[in-house]
């Protein structure tokens, strides 16, 4: 079964990369609110027998409460763990058995849920998809493995040099607010977790009207219109409680961290707070990240750093734009004794964008590779799912990938400037240093 669904998903790519490029005028799908609130965006597809579900909870980490840093993530690691009437080996075998997949994870700004089923189980799916949902059992016992598991992936974590320096620069860029809660935090908490925590969290957060609910593939509207009523229909809304509002820390000069380890290799993680993904600055600042450091070889960090200078097999740069604003960050290795000297090119790199136009080749290439590789974002069933989530979330219209080329290329070299000059801040980074600190010799 296994080797039969390998198959279709290799021809589904293929046939999906076509008919990506073929529709690409149309609306991506369709959107409609449901009775009990949920939000259905739909997208009828017959090149295959097989239907993809993505959802969206309002239930992420920007829900949490301030003192309960990650329970929204251990709160969505025990919906796969039991329901009242399976256990987590019942799940799993009766998604295996029809050669399925069924998943569910937390985020930073909402939960999610995945199916991806045959057309022939999609009965059977609904029924475990809702069932993991809307009647999980939090057993006790299941949620003492989950803390021992979230503490020793924590543990193991702080032995890998990049992730100390990850958490140490979100620490110091996000401060209080649930972007920047760590490993450390969550470890704090967990000692003290009580069942009851989980119960409340997920009693506020997991409704239908909370929920945003993509459908892609062979099925119709009437066809998941009456499988939602049918197995979300008892699902009953509520209204969430408002999320406390954190204000970001103001960094006003550059702040350097310094992490010793006795390593050979310096791991660097320089930034600060950036945009969230409605700033109406986002595609004119994604051109611009392309071409400082986000491009790949054809970026200015990784020509001058790397292939100039010799300094870093990788360098990169990028904004994480979210639901509020998220990072932006240049992460970079490179040996001990050349710490200084990488600081030095990224910060004169950030300084350049924004004091010279940048040329028209850039601008050229970088239009070409975002504007080239966007239908390979709409190449799967599960990526039209996701694409759909994101439409939502972000209030783009289901015209976007139609629209999303002209936006792109009305992007002009002044907008690259103006945005540089608005969003980069080389003179208040968060610096972050994990290196053998008497080889590094920071002069930061």
């Amino acid at each position: 079964m296994r080797r039969v669904v390998l198959a279709i998903l290799i021809i589904i790519i293929l046939s999906l990369h076509h008919s990506a490029i073929a529709g690409a005028d149309a609306p991506l799908g369709k959107r409609i609110v449901l009775e009990n609130g949920m939000v259905l965006l739909f997208s009828e597809r017959h090149d295959l027998p097989m239907v993809t579900v993505n959802m969206a909870i309002r239930a992420g980490g920007l829900s949490e409460p301030v003192d309960k840093p990650r329970l929204s993530y251990i709160t969505a690691s025990l919906l796969m763990q039991g329901t009242k009437t399976r256990t987590a080996s019942d799940i799993s075998r009766e998604i295996d058995f029809i050669g399925g997949s069924l998943s569910v994870a937390g985020g930073q700004d909402y939960a999610t849920a995945g199916l991806r089923v045959l057309k022939k189980d999609i009965r059977k799916g609904f029924d475990l998809l809702s069932d993991v949902l809307m009647n999980p059992a939090f057993d006790q016992k299941e949620i003492d493995k989950k803390v021992k598991e979230f503490l020793a992936a924590a543990q193991r974590r702080k032995q890998e040099p990049a992730e100390v320096a990850a958490d140490a620069f979100i620490k110091a860029v996000f401060g209080d607010h649930p972007y920047g809660r760590t490993d450390d935090d969550m470890a704090a908490y967990l000692q003290r977790l009580t069942r009851q925590d989980i119960i409340d969290f997920y009693s506020s957060r997991y409704s239908p009207d909370n929920t945003i609910i993509a459908v892609v593939g062979d099925i119709t509207e009437q066809e998941i219109r009456a499988l939602i009523d049918e197995f979300f229909g008892k699902w009953t809304r509520k209204k969430a409680p408002a999320s406390a509002a954190v204000p970001l820390p103001e960094v006003k000069d550059n702040t350097v961290i310094k992490i010793h380890k006795d390593i050979t290799q310096a791991n660097i993680v320089m930034g600060h707070v950036g945009i969230s993904r409605r700033d109406p600055d986002f595609y004119a600042v994604m051109v611009m990240n392309f071409i400082l450091g986000g491009g790949g070889f054809s970026s200015r960090l990784m020509d001058n750093i790397r292939d100039n200078r010799g300094l870093a097999y990788d360098v990169s740069s990028g904004f994480d734009a979210r639901v509020e604003p998220g990072a932006f960050s240049v992460d970079i290795q490179t040996k001990n004794s050349s710490a200084n000297e990488v600081i030095d090119e990224v910060l004169k790199e950030m300084a350049r964008i924004q004091r010279e136009p940048v040329s028209e080749k850039e601008l050229a290439d970088a239009k070409a590779y975002l504007t080239g590789s966007f239908p390979l974002r709409m190449d799967t069933y599960s990526k039209i799912a996701a694409m759909l989530i994101s439409i939502e979330v972000n209030d783009l219209g289901l015209d976007y990938p139609k629209r999303y080329r002209s936006i792109i290329n009305s992007v002009t070299r002044d907008d690259i400037l103006r945005v540089a000059k608005k969003h980069l801040r080389p003179d208040r980074m968060v610096i972050v240093v994990v290196a053998n600190q008497d080889e590094a010799r920071l002069k930061y």
